[in-house]
């Protein structure tokens, strides 16, 4: 293990992707994109999140110009990203860095933990990264990485703590920042959850997991598990309109405007009286794949908490991309 940190940054210097958030930039800008892609990452694929971080910044291109900015044109660059309260977490901290510390991220992991949608790991991370301290921000590759290399078993709940041992019993090295994503780069590109590259890791001798004979072969196939998802929809017929209330059945979109969503069992063959079925599809936010079956009702009664919306005109106020493809299914019944 004395050698994974110079095997490791050999490997991402040779290997490492572009990324715009790894470009060189005068430190003040650099401390800015590592700070919106770190919000951005979480949860949420690199593939994904380029484009999007592309076009934030080129909007919005400093934390002062993020904390004057009002949250509807923050949560409008966010729209289709998903999770968007790391939106608004991410304007409240550009917020208070700009208030509290003129514009500059805290070099105390203590005060770093204290602002909005920084938990451990994005402190750890941005330390890393933003300020080069000797952190490991452990996310899954990171994990993953380790728990090959050693065979540590992944469901112990004291893997965290086993892994920050081992890595501060790890040579010193100058490059922390390049380090750090060495170590979640590796495993996102090589040591992979599903189909890792063992048979040409440069980590193959080091590795328990692979001497062990247990590598995984790149042909084995896995299965992907998918959610079955009902929504039903009040549509006051004449005025074609669409009920929407706050959602409070899928967490990645909370507080957003949808219609009535129930989460049921897959191939459970939900029936409610008055309820007429109008399609199926597909729909994935970040790593969540669903299978929709919309319904649909006309009323002139809805529920409480719910509130009248027009079809033709659903850009009216902030809308998440989810709700506007059911405008889209549901506008065909008027056709």
């Amino acid at each position: 293990m004395s050698l994974l940190p110079k095997k490791i940054l050999y490997w991402y210097d040779n290997n490492k992707r572009i990324l715009p958030w790894r470009i060189k930039t005068p430190k003040n800008k650099k401390e800015y994109y590592v700070l919106v892609s770190e919000f951005m990452l979480q949860q949420t694929q690199v593939k994904t999140v380029i484009p999007y971080f592309t076009k934030f910044v080129k909007k919005i291109p400093n934390l002062k110009s993020l904390s004057t900015s009002n949250e509807k044109k923050v949560l409008k660059l966010w729209e289709g990203l998903g999770y968007y309260r790391r939106a608004r977490n991410l304007h409240k901290t550009a917020k208070i860095l700009v208030k509290n510390y003129n514009g500059k991220l805290p070099k105390k992991f203590e005060e770093i933990i204290k602002l909005p949608g920084i938990g451990e790991y994005t402190a750890n991370s941005l330390l890393a990264l933003v300020h080069n301290k000797a952190c490991i921000p452990i996310d899954g590759n990171v994990k993953r990485v380790f728990s090959r290399l050693l065979l540590i078993n992944t469901s112990n709940q004291n893997i965290d703590n086993e892994i920050k041992k081992i890595t501060y019993k790890l040579p010193k090295v100058d490059r922390n920042a390049d380090f750090a994503e060495a170590l979640m780069e590796f495993g996102a590109l090589v040591c992979k959850p599903q189909n890792p590259l063992c048979k040409i890791c440069h980590l193959q001798k080091y590795c328990k997991f692979f001497n062990s004979g247990n590598y995984i072969s790149p042909n084995k196939k896995f299965s992907i598990k998918e959610k079955k998802i009902n929504i039903y929809c009040y549509l006051n017929k004449y005025k074609k309109e669409i009920a929407l209330t706050k959602n409070k059945n899928l967490s990645f979109l909370n507080n957003f405007k949808m219609p009535e969503i129930q989460m049921v069992v897959a191939n459970n063959n939900l029936k409610k009286k008055g309820w007429h079925y109008l399609c199926s599809y597909k729909n994935n936010i970040s790593n969540i794949k669903m299978n929709i079956d919309l319904f649909y009702k006309f009323t002139k009664n809805i529920p409480k908490k719910f509130n009248w919306y027009s079809v033709d005109r659903s850009n009216h106020e902030f809308i998440p991309s989810f709700t506007k493809k059911i405008f889209k299914k549901i506008a065909k019944v008027y056709n």
